[in-house]
């Protein structure tokens, strides 16, 4: 069972779904996500894009963000999210919404704006730098956004785009690449 590590929902107990459609991020991961991010999580706008139980937003929440945005194309994920933002008490701070995330970041382009970015895909999808582009295209993002990326085989590279300044790059075993970026573009 997963949990909330700490803040003000610490010990609070999450489900997942039943099933092999999502791959909630490990406690060790989340752990070393969170611990360099720490410092950089108050009053922030969260997005979760592939929310699957809503673990990534509701940490960062129990930490201090001020609210969360959670997507997920399943229904059932959707629901699971709700029910733990329930049981985590952050009701008030969150919206959700049933969609792909293209269809999401297309639509919400000139509407939203977050400065804390979950991208944690199922890792057969492989679609964390094109989510990254396409977010910076629909202007989604803060100047000093910081994005958060889990991903399995795709292990993209950030390195020579002018618009983003790697925080952490590595890797948990031979399958699961973190990469947390620091947004340095925006309007002027």
């Amino acid at each position: 069972m997963l949990r909330i590590i700490t803040g003000t929902a610490k010990g609070k107990k999450l489900k997942t779904l039943e099933t092999d459609a999502t791959r909630p991020t490990s406690e060790r991961i989340k752990e070393a996500v969170f611990s360099a991010i720490q410092f950089d999580i108050e009053n922030r706008r969260v997005l979760d894009l592939f929310a699957g139980c809503g673990q990534l937003g509701l940490e960062a929440l129990s930490r201090g963000a001020s609210t969360a945005m959670f997507i997920d194309s399943s229904r059932e994920a959707m629901e699971v999210v709700k029910e733990n933002v329930r049981t985590v008490g952050f009701f008030d701070k969150c919206r959700y919404l049933v969609s792909d995330w293209r269809n999401y970041i297309r639509k919400a382009s000139g509407r939203d704006k977050f400065d804390l970015v979950f991208i944690d895909p199922p890792y057969a999808m492989e679609c964390c730098a094109d989510a990254v582009e396409r977010l910076v295209g629909s202007w989604l993002l803060e100047r000093g956004a910081i994005i958060v990326l889990e991903s399995g085989t795709e292990n993209p590279d950030f390195s020579n785009n002018e618009n983003f300044e790697i925080m952490k790059s590595t890797h948990y075993g031979k399958k699961t690449f973190i990469n947390i970026l620091l947004y340095k573009g925006g309007e002027e």
